[in-house]
């Protein structure tokens, strides 16, 4: 159907509209999910599913811009797919026709995250460094925000409520929003120039098994423990309700309703409530990752998250957060992703650094670089990249230290430490050469192995010469070694 008979058609439903309506009852309403609203965001140069509920055999048309297309609901339900689009910042009108009609304003095209994980992805920008200031220049029509609530469910949902629907960037709601989803829209907005969408799908405390769709379970042999009994979650209490921190639980009520809303990819920020699992807990993130790719269909989109920041867990916890950091550093093997390192912008008695803007930022190079091919002179922390032993020194080679590496404060380097076959690790003295970096201790004459940042509360000082600092690493894989840098932060440290 063109569009000169979509809007002969509409002329014709509408001599009858008061009748059909008044004889319609409440199914037989075309109706949409909470995603599709006033002041959406679709999502550019892709196919951009639209869908729903029907009577069956219900004549369905969709009408956005220059688009009409139609389909027949089967089963009371209905989908079509919208070609791909350019980017738009003028607010168009989208139109659904059935036996009722439904109709969207303000209507743009443009880019559309999806922002998930735990506190420190759901904290906002109201609890952020400089949120007076931030708050009061956010007023931005092409950003918009759209918040999936809190809730939980036994089986995959097909809608979820909304918070205020998609809300426009303004002085008014902009405090509510995820601070890393805004901040990293923000900054991608100055060189695309396009509107952005955010999804803030997140919830504070959550580990990772309960945002996982089964599919991804069942992708990784090591969680075949979970894969196999799938038919047991989410777990419920005695009294019936359902435990949100088990399989499933958040995934069935607020991931499920939203696929497969057009999304260019998916910013995460989640591992404290799975600290202590080592790298458990890098085949739990290719779980998530391959999950959500295969649910949504658009290929392997784009994953870009956030190396937790160091945070004082207790004193004897001092090795379970590096655990963390190394799984983290390890998903960077999974393709299409990226990983934003942290540790020089933490507060060690805090688990939610303030400083989110950084943090956006960091999110935003890789973005910016990866998925939209923008000229990014460094967007990817150090990481670590091979051990050489040369006599008494031990030689560590870096990947993404083109340029060179340097110290952040211009002080000898900082939390590394050596270890011969004793395995007891002591303070070492390390030197920047070029992308390199040698590291020796007198007290350790034939080195075996070697540790950066090694501890809960590491804040080193080695950075590549963007500023981006290098992620903690070991070269080891021992588990009964001695760590001298396990300390506990001063007395009288910020709280």
């Amino acid at each position: 159907m063109n569009q000169r008979s979509f809007l002969r058609h509409l002329s014709v439903l509408g001599t009858f509209a008061v009748t059909a309506l008044a004889a319609a009852s409440a199914r037989a309403d075309v109706k949409l999910p909470a995603i599709f609203g006033d002041h959406m965001v679709l999502q550019r140069d892709q196919k951009v599913p639209v869908w729903g509920w029907a009577d069956e055999d219900e004549l369905v048309i969709v009408q956005f811009r220059d688009q009409v297309v139609q389909t027949r609901a089967k089963g009371g339900k209905w989908s079509v797919n919208l070609a791909p689009m350019k980017a738009t910042s003028t607010g168009k009108d989208f139109l659904v026709l059935g036996k009722n009609r439904i109709e969207f304003k303000d209507v743009v095209v443009g880019e559309v995250w999806f922002c998930s994980g735990q506190s420190n992805m759901e904290w906002s920008v109201a609890a952020s460094k400089n949120a007076k200031d931030e708050i009061a220049a956010a007023n931005n029509p092409r950003l918009r925000h759209f918040k999936v609530p809190h809730v939980t469910a036994d089986k995959p949902q097909t809608e979820v409520k909304t918070q205020g629907g998609w809300q426009l960037t303004t002085p008014e709601v902009a405090g509510n929003f995820t601070a890393v989803g805004y901040f990293f829209a923000r900054e991608i907005q100055k060189d695309l120039d396009v509107p952005i969408g955010l999804i803030g799908c997140n919830w504070g405390g959550t580990r990772i098994e309960p945002w996982t769709p089964p599919v991804g379970f069942q992708q990784v042999p090591a969680l075949k423990s979970i894969s196999t009994n799938l038919t047991n979650f989410p777990q419920k209490a005695a009294n019936g309700s359902i435990n949100h921190q088990t399989a499933l639980a958040i995934y069935n009520a607020m991931v499920h309703p939203i696929v497969p809303y057009g999304m260019r990819g998916a910013l995460w920020y989640q591992g404290e409530s799975n600290n202590g699992e080592g790298m458990l807990y890098y085949e739990k993130m290719k779980a998530l990752i391959g999950g959500w790719r295969t649910i949504w269909n658009q290929g392997s989109f784009p994953f870009y998250y956030v190396q937790l920041a160091p945070y004082f867990y207790g004193t004897n916890r001092v090795e379970h957060l590096p655990g963390i950091w190394e799984a983290q550093t390890a998903t960077l093997s999974v393709p299409n992703t990226g990983m934003a390192v942290t540790t020089d912008i933490s507060t060690v008695r805090d688990i939610h650094p303030p400083n989110k803007q950084e943090v956006g930022h960091r999110l935003a190079l890789w973005a910016l670089a990866k998925t939209y091919g923008k000229p990014v002179k460094s967007y990817a922390s150090p990481v670590f990249g091979s051990l050489q032993i040369d006599g008494a020194k031990a030689r560590i080679s870096f990947k993404n230290a083109e340029g060179g590496l340097k110290s952040l404060d211009g002080k000898p380097l900082t939390w590394f430490t050596i270890a011969g076959a004793d395995k007891k690790f002591v303070p070492a003295q390390a030197e920047i050469s070029g992308g390199t970096v040698t590291v020796s201790s007198p007290e350790v004459k034939k080195p075996v192995a070697v540790r950066f940042g090694w501890d809960q509360i590491a804040e080193p000082n080695l950075a590549n010469a963007a500023g981006l600092p290098a992620s903690p690493f070991r070269t080891d894989k021992w588990s009964d070694a001695t760590n001298p840098l396990a300390v506990v932060p001063a007395p009288g440290a910020k709280k």
